[in-house]
């Protein structure tokens, strides 16, 4: 990977190719990533996009909006498919993404990044599998994924930031709110990925910053509109809080107003959380 300096600066204006490769190839499918990238000289931070679909749904298509305009900007994005529930539970999603992570990092000469620039942006269910891999990335279950695309296998799968959009941050305690509000959807397919209700805590952010477990906290930015039906604002509240007291730096930038996945669609609101999140990846990689 290229130790070279980013100088990435948010009023940056590329043009941007975009095409889609096999990242993972396991015994019933190639799963596929769509690389956004910036046509320049780089070396450019990157951006790894993890979408969300209730652990169950959903495709690499889903925040092609955010992907482009971060892009444009002199970001290389990385928007992955992954294993789906019912037919791949906990950890599947987390075991695509520490792959994806290291995948990236061994094609970082051909993608044109730097070494210490690399991310991850996870928004609904993508921010709870983005911010499990953020916190254990060594963790043996969600580390055993490797094939010969990733020479030697010697990557780890370390972020340098985390971008939460209305991130499911404590996998419990909405499931409790999907119960208590009758959302029968979000209700059965929590249960489809997690099987059990020990399962949804032990692979649970929150619970991890409760149990006080020894885990790494990258810096994260936690994008959430006020109107959210999916995910209440107290859960990401609630966890940025407790990010800032086991001692790693968390920003929450609430939204009036703004519902569940907003950032995809056209308005002045998506528009600066877009801005904020440019802002928050000059700030980490400068």
């Amino acid at each position: 990977m290229s130790s070279e300096k980013v100088l990435y600066q948010v009023d940056n204006h590329f043009q941007v190719s975009v095409n889609e490769v096999v990242y993972l190839d396991t015994q019933d499918v190639d799963i596929k990533a769509r690389i956004y990238q910036p046509l320049g000289n780089g070396p450019f931070p990157c951006i790894l996009d993890v979408h969300g679909g209730i652990w169950n749904g959903g495709s690499l298509n889903d925040n092609a909006r955010m992907d482009q305009i971060l892009a444009e900007s002199g970001i290389v994005v990385v928007a992955i498919d992954y294993r789906l529930a019912p037919a791949d539970p906990y950890p599947a999603q987390v075991q695509d993404v520490n792959y994806a992570v290291r995948w990236i990092k061994s094609q970082a000469n051909e993608l044109n990044i730097s070494d210490s620039s690399i991310g991850a942006l996870g928004a609904s269910s993508g921010g709870h599998t983005v911010m499990l891999n953020a916190m254990r990335p060594s963790d043996p279950r969600y580390a055993s994924l490797g094939t010969e695309a990733i020479p030697g296998n010697r990557y780890d799968a370390s972020l340098s930031y985390v971008i939460a959009m209305w991130p499911v941050l404590d996998s419990y305690a909405r499931y409790l709110y999907a119960v208590e509000n009758e959302l029968d959807h979000i209700k059965l397919c929590t249960e489809r990925y997690f099987l059990t209700n020990d399962t949804m805590k032990e692979g649970n952010p929150q619970s991890i910053l409760d149990n006080k477990e020894k885990v790494i906290l990258p810096p994260i930015l936690i994008i959430q509109g006020t109107n959210d039906k999916n995910v209440p604002t107290s859960i990401p509240q609630k966890f940025c809080d407790s990010y800032q007291k086991s001692g790693g730096y968390a920003k929450l930038e609430l939204f009036p107003g703004m519902p569940h996945g907003f950032g995809n669609r056209e308005s002045k609101e998506s528009d600066m959380a877009l801005e904020m999140t440019k802002a928050f990846v000059q700030t980490q990689v400068n």
